[in-house]
């Protein structure tokens, strides 16, 4: 199963390569917007206290990893998927999904946080346990909307059902994100955190074994 999951992997990032528009598009996304914060909030007039820094943030990388991981199964032609059922297990499958999806919401939310930095200041002050969260926070992203791309994708492509679906489940998640991301940036000690880190964990191997125990069942379906 593991070198399934590594070719399906290798497999989904040649194709990346080849149609660059998608990660460009996200990357376009990012800077646009973190540029439209910049002119809207005057930062150069200080406008811009830590509180709005921290929530527009992660409201920006939140869209773009919706942007990102929309694609996984609502966009794939049933022939394709017709075809991953012949050759890889549906529990291979959706783990190597949601391990490619991470490995690009990490690379994104990097990236965001690199420009959100340089063009809107950096005032986090604890900048391990921030990465820490980014890292927590894009497989979190990842694998609830890798399973619930899959779900809008058996009712017919409907991107609006996964919007829905994705709200109750995102927003508590989003919520511990910026509270912990708040910590980060106060310099607080890592004690202050650890509940709320130790339950993003939690629910990332929650919503993974979900993930591995029903996307069996949608698969066949």
């Amino acid at each position: 199963m593991v070198s399934l999951v590594l070719e399906f992997i290798k497999k989904e990032l040649k194709i990346e390569w080849r149609n660059k528009y998608a990660l460009n598009g996200i990357l376009l996304y990012l800077v646009s917007t973190i540029f439209i914060c910049y002119l809207s909030f005057n930062v150069k007039s200080n406008q811009l206290n830590v509180v709005t820094w921290n929530a527009l943030f992660w409201i920006i990388i939140l869209f773009a990893s919706i942007n990102a991981v929309a694609k996984s199964f609502i966009q794939e032609k049933q022939e394709r998927l017709l075809y991953y059922y012949t050759i890889i297990s549906p529990q291979a499958l959706i783990f190597a999904r949601i391990m490619y999806n991470a490995l690009l919401l990490i690379l994104v939310a990097l990236l965001g946080f690199f420009f959100y930095s340089i063009i809107l200041g950096n005032p986090v002050i604890t900048t391990w346990l921030f990465l820490a969260i980014i890292l927590l926070a894009s497989v979190g992203f990842s694998s609830t909307l890798t399973l619930i791309s899959a779900i809008a994708s058996k009712a017919g492509n409907n991107q609006t059902l996964m919007a829905v679906l994705g709200f109750p489940i995102i927003l508590p998640m989003l919520l511990m994100v910026i509270k912990v991301s708040k910590n980060a940036i106060d310099g607080l000690a890592l004690s202050a955190s650890l509940d709320e880190l130790i339950t993003l964990l939690a629910i990332n191997i929650i919503v993974g074994a979900v993930s591995f125990l029903l996307f069996p069942y949608l698969w066949r379906s």
